[in-house]
């Protein structure tokens, strides 16, 4: 069997819908973030469908919060060992194929499919990306995306670059062992095993992660980039993302006017859809994948 683990926090009869599609062929485990709440009618929808799902986390963006969900998530799905693949998407993913053909490449891959980069090479939002690990942020307490947790990151970039503050080198770790890259990965049972034992067996690294910004696009890939597992990672997700700025660079609502690239490109999941702008574009996947 495979899993399909799902973080989710908005358009929960989407999640369902989205859970229904994949539980023809994978067992879903789902994180709702604790902000949503659930009706009775959308839980019995959940348990008919055999969805393990639970609401444990206040996810803010750019928190550790994120990271918990997703750790709490991958070990709930390790307990069966039935479980040999695990997928990790958001609720507005959506299968770009038909979920069969997902499952069935999946049935005959070793691989990890991981995209990562080394954190010291990369600026994201004019910032070097290391900086978010070096040094000390708070977004669990702080909402980073309003004014306020704008100019409170601005600040914290400032003090603690003049302080010279370097968190990696206070917990014996070297720049150049950070990794970052997409959170979505696709990943075997012995892999993702690994990833959990040696993070809970190096407490440094949830100290150095747990006051990192978006270390949910850092933790895995810094773990096995620097192991035995890097030779099996392939760099190419398969996830159709059209990035867009709004004000800000963010992964566009895809419609139908994506298509012709999706179905020209080889993709197993789609980000971001949301009905109904995403409505059409489903339909058409549909016809295609005979869904």
């Amino acid at each position: 069997m495979q899993a399909v683990l799902i973080l989710a926090h908005k358009n929960i009869d989407q999640v369902i819908e989205l859970s229904q599609r994949l539980s023809s062929c994978f067992n879903v485990y789902i994180h709702f973030d604790k902000k949503v709440s659930l009706s009775e009618k959308q839980e019995l929808s959940l348990k008919k469908l055999n969805v393990n799902f639970f609401s444990k986390y206040d996810v803010k963006w750019g928190s550790y919060s994120i990271v918990r969900a997703t750790i709490d998530l991958m070990k709930l799905a390790l307990e069966n060992p039935k479980n040999k693949y695990f997928h990790l998407i958001s609720g507005q993913d959506w299968p770009m194929k038909a979920p069969q053909k997902i499952y069935d490449f999946f049935e005959h891959t070793n691989k990890i499919y991981m995209n990562y980069w080394r954190a010291i090479d990369m600026r994201k939002s004019g910032e070097p990306e290391i900086w978010w690990v070096k040094y000390y942020f708070n977004y669990d307490q702080i909402n980073r995306r309003t004014t306020f947790g704008k100019i409170y990151h601005r600040f914290l970039l400032l003090v603690q670059t003049l302080g010279r503050v370097n968190k990696l080198k206070k917990y014996g770790v070297d720049e150049n062992d950070i990794y970052a890259g997409q959170e979505w990965v696709d990943v075997p049972r012995d892999a993702l095993e690994y990833t959990i034992e040696y993070y809970e067996g190096h407490p440094n690294l949830e100290k150095i992660f747990s006051t990192s910004f978006c270390s949910d696009e850092i933790w895995m890939q810094s773990i096995l980039c620097n192991s035995p597992y890097r030779d099996r990672i392939d760099k190419n997700i398969h996830h159709f993302i059209e990035m867009v700025r709004n004000p800000g660079i963010q992964p566009a609502i895809l419609d139908e006017k994506y298509y012709e690239k999706i179905i020209k490109g080889d993709y197993w999941w789609g980000r971001k859809v949301e009905r109904p702008v995403s409505d059409k574009l489903i339909s058409l996947l549909d016809q295609k994948n005979r869904f």
